[in-house]
């Protein structure tokens, strides 16, 4: 049973984010008091609440960022990390909203600052986060670019709202951005590589200008000539969402419900799901991801019956 300041949910769907792999994996430990199961997004119905759950009722439909727990036909989260289902949306769509908008707004809201007419590009922006991060960048009035591993996904992004989208194995980001900006650069840059783009990210990089790390898939250890970071005054950082306090979430929770979700209830923007397995196939969809060859989400269907079987929605 859930506890002061918590609900329970009974799972629709669970979102699978890259977290998920790195956990199983042991490379992302869930902390102490957290459920050791995979699964940091749902979507699905409160069946009950411990005391001080704010306004949160039984029978509510909700999608809720969670400690862990996800893929399970039920799950605890603390109350003010759970929104209601922007009117309009399906249930699988909600499931595939809060880990990635979270994230985002904390990174790119909360730590870069990103404003109106400034410059945001986005590394991976096919995935989940990246296609979110456009979309906020959008909502914030930002002039938005992203790198992509093939030309199909470029375009994808592109008919997303992105400017410029840029295959990083056929065109240097650098040289094309550059040319895009007359030679101005970005404002922030939101990575998920790591080193491997390091002087490049520094580079393209304009004077005061924030890079945000959010991964290290290309790794975290090398040499790189450091210089830009004192003749243009850059700013490096970066966040994981899964130790952030509870009173951090909520507030987190609180600027998406304010700046986000009437968006999203508008329909302006909707998550694209690439993907839906049912939970007894989940090593499917840990597999579609590992390989890099989705556009958008993948949803584990949680609900449905154990053996059913779910294409690729590709």
């Amino acid at each position: 049973m859930p506890r002061r300041g918590e609900v329970l949910i009974k799972v629709a769907h669970a979102g699978v984010n890259r977290p998920d792999i790195l956990q199983r994996r042991g490379e992302y430990p869930a902390p102490l008091d957290a459920s050791p199961v995979l699964g940091l997004e749902v979507s699905g119905h409160i069946v009950a609440t411990g005391p001080d759950a704010e306004s949160w009722s039984p029978g509510t439909p909700v999608t809720a960022l969670v400690p862990g727990g996800g893929y399970a036909e039920y799950c605890v989260t603390p109350a003010g990390q759970a929104l209601p289902i922007p009117e309009g949306m399906d249930m699988a769509s909600a499931a595939a909203l809060p880990e990635t908008w979270f994230t985002v707004w904390a990174n790119l809201v909360d730590l870069a600052g990103l404003g109106p007419n400034e410059r945001l590009l986005v590394h991976g922006g096919a995935g989940g986060i990246g296609l979110a991060a456009l979309a906020l960048g959008q909502l914030r009035g930002a002039h938005c670019f992203a790198t992509v591993g093939d030309d199909n996904k470029a375009a994808f992004c592109q008919a997303f709202g992105a400017e410029l989208a840029i295959n990083r194995h056929t065109t240097d980001f650098v040289q094309a951005l550059s040319e895009a900006t007359g030679g101005e650069g970005v404002d922030v840059v939101l990575d998920i590589v790591g080193m491997p783009y390091l002087e490049r990210n520094l580079k393209i990089l304009r004077r005061d200008g924030r890079l945000i790390f959010l991964a290290f898939m290309g790794g975290s250890r090398g040499m790189a000539d450091l210089a830009p970071i004192m003749t243009k005054r850059l700013r490096l950082t970066g966040s994981t969402m899964r130790a952030r306090s509870v009173a951090e979430k909520r507030a987190i929770r609180d600027a998406l419900l304010a700046h986000v979700w009437p968006a999203l209830a508008r329909g302006r923007f909707h998550p694209p799901i690439h993907a839906r397995f049912p939970l007894a196939k989940a090593a499917m969809a840990h597999t579609l991801m590992e390989a890099g060859a989705h556009t958008g989400k993948i949803v584990l269907d949680v609900a449905q019956s154990p053996d059913q079987a779910f294409p690729y929605n590709a």
